[in-house]
C-alpha cells in the first residue's frame, strides 16, 4: 500500500516559507490586508533568505521524531520557491536560489519522505479570476475584468508547474494541494474541482508519481484526509470507510511566520495533540515558519527540542503505533503497536491507575521513559471502602501502581506488553 511509510511514521513537519514571512504578519497577509501587487513587491524586492538551511532544517525534524517534511512550493501568492520555467516570480529571480531543490537534497540526506505543498490559488497570476479569497476582492471593477481572465490558461499554468515539479526532483513521497472553496461569497463564485480540472490534475499526479500519496483538497477523494486546526474526537470514518487521515496543526495559529503572534501551544500540548492522533489512527503534521531570513525562530526551536527529547524515549508508542480497542482510562489515551499497548498519561494520578478489560491480558508493565517495572494487581470488586482502603475495581480491571513524583518528560507513557491473543 502506497500510505504504509505514511502511516507507520505518525509525526510530520510542515514548512511555510515565502514572500510572506518577510512581512512577518501571517502567510494570508496580502489578503487580510487587501495589498495590491504593487505593494506586495517589496517583499519580492527584499526576499534575502540568508539563514535558510535546508539541511539544518531536515536534521532538527528527524531530531524531533518526525518521519517526512512538507514544504511550500508556492502559497496562495503565486511566489515560486523553485526554478520554474513558466515564470520569473521565483526565489530564484529573487535571490538565485532553488530551494526546492536545497530541501529536497537535504531531505534525502537525512533519509527523510519528500512532501511538497503546492497551491492551487495564484493571486499573482493575470489569468487567475478575482473571488471572495482574492486580495482585489473589493474592487467591484475586478467583477468586469474577470470576464478578460481566462482560467483555461490558468489550469494549463497550474498543470504545467505540478509537472515541473513531479519531473524534476526524483521521487516525490507526498503533495499536498491547496484548497478547493466551490461556496459562493459576498457576490463571488467559488472555486471547485473542475476549476482545477481536479480529475486530469490527480491523473497526471498517479501517471508522474504513482507512489505519491495524494491529499482531499482538490475537492475530488484522494488518498487522506486532512482536519485543520482542530482535532477530531474520533477515528475519521466517512460511509462505514476508514480514512487514512492527517491533523495540520501550527504552533501559535499562524502557518507563515507572525512576529508579533505569541500565542504559543506548549509542547506538553502538542505532544498530548501527537499521541492523541495517533490513539485515533491518524498522523499529526506540525508547521513552523521561518523568519523572512529563513531561520527557525527560537521560541519554535525550543518547543521543537523538547518534542523531540520526549519523541526520543517515547518513539515506540507513537512511531508503527495506531489505534487500541480497549477503553483507555479518563487520564490519558492509548496507542498500540503489536503486543504493546501505551497508556500516555494527561494527567497523574495518585498511586494508580485502573484499566478496565486488562486484568488478565497483560504480562509485564514499565514506565517507558527509564524502563522502570511497575506492580500492577487485580482487586476483588466486592472489597468495600474503608477508611484507609479503597473499594474493589470492577471486574477484569487491572490496577498498576505509580510512584508518587510524576516522571520528569513531557507526557508520561506506561508501557504494557500483550499476552498472545490480547
Amino acid at each position: 500500500m502506497r500510505q504504509q511509510w505514511f502511516e507507520e511514521a505518525r509525526f510530520g513537519m510542515f514548512v511555510h516559507f515565502g514572500l510572506y514571512s518577510g512581512a512577518a504578519r501571517h502567510e494570508w497577509v496580502q489578503n487580510y490586508e487587501r495589498l495590491t501587487a504593487e505593494e506586495y513587491r517589496a517583499y519580492f524586492d527584499h526576499f534575502d533568505p540568508d539563514l535558510f538551511d535546508a539541511a539544518a532544517l531536515a536534521r532538527r525534524a528527524k531530531a524531533t521524531g518526525m518521519g517526512y517534511v512538507v514544504l511550500t512550493t508556492k502559497h496562495h501568492d503565486g511566489f515560486c520557491l523553485w526554478d520554474s520555467a513558466l515564470t520569473d516570480y521565483t526565489s530564484v529571480t529573487a535571490c538565485g536560489r532553488d530551494l526546492v531543490r536545497e530541501y529536497v537534497d537535504a531531505l534525502r540526506a537525512e533519509g527523510l519522505r519528500v512532501g511538497l505543498y503546492h497551491s492551487l490559488i495564484d493571486w499573482h497570476h493575470p489569468a487567475f479570476t478575482v473571488d471572495a479569497n482574492h486580495p482585489r476582492r473589493d474592487d467591484a471593477i475586478e467583477h468586469e475584468r474577470n470576464r478578460e481572465r481566462d482560467m483555461d490558461r490558468y489550469r494549463a499554468y497550474l498543470h504545467g508547474q505540478v509537472r515541473e515539479l513531479l519531473t524534476q526532483y526524483g521521487d516525490i513521497d507526498y503533495l499536498f494541494f491547496d484548497f478547493t472553496y466551490p461556496e459562493a461569497k459576498d457576490g463571488w463564485a467559488g472555486k471547485g474541482p473542475d476549476d482545477w480540472d481536479a480529475e486530469a490534475l490527480l491523473a497526471l499526479c498517479r501517471e508522474l508519481q504513482p507512489q505519491m500519496l495524494v491529499n482531499d483538497r482538490l475537492g475530488i477523494p484522494a488518498d487522506f484526509v486532512t482536519p485543520e486546526q482542530y482535532q477530531p474526537t474520533a477515528p475519521i470514518v466517512v460511509d462505514g470507510v476508514p480514512q487514512v487521515w492527517e491533523a495540520c496543526q501550527t504552533i501559535n495559529g499562524s502557518w507563515g511566520y507572525h512576529r508579533d503572534n505569541h500565542d504559543q501551544k506548549s509542547a506538553v500540548l502538542l505532544g498530548q495533540m501527537l499521541a492523541d492522533s495517533v490513539s485515533m489512527d491518524g498522523n499529526m503534521l506540525l508547521n513552523i515558519g521561518p523568519d523572512g531570513r529563513g531561520s527557525i525562530a527560537p521560541r519554535d526551536e525550543a518547543v521543537l527540542a523538547d518534542l523531540g527529547e520526549w519523541m526520543r524515549l517515547h518513539r515506540d508508542a507513537i512511531v508503527g503505533a495506531g489505534h487500541a480497542s480497549f477503553e483507555a482510562p479518563r487520564e490519558g489515551v492509548y496507542t498500540r503497536r503489536g503486543d504493546r499497548l501505551y497508556l500516555h498519561l494527561f494527567s497523574w494520578p495518585l498511586g494508580y491507575v485502573h484499566l478496565e478489560g486488562l486484568a488478565d491480558r497483560v504480562t509485564y508493565a514499565r514506565l517507558l521513559n527509564d524502563g522502570s517495572w511497575l506492580k500492577t494487581s487485580v482487586t476483588d470488586p466486592a472489597q468495600e471502602a474503608t477508611l484507609m482502603t479503597p473499594a474493589g475495581e470492577s471486574e477484569g480491571t487491572l490496577t498498576v501502581h505509580l510512584p508518587v513524583q510524576r516522571p520528569d518528560v513531557l507526557i508520561p507513557v506506561i508501557e504494557l506488553t500483550l499476552a498472545p491473543g490480547a
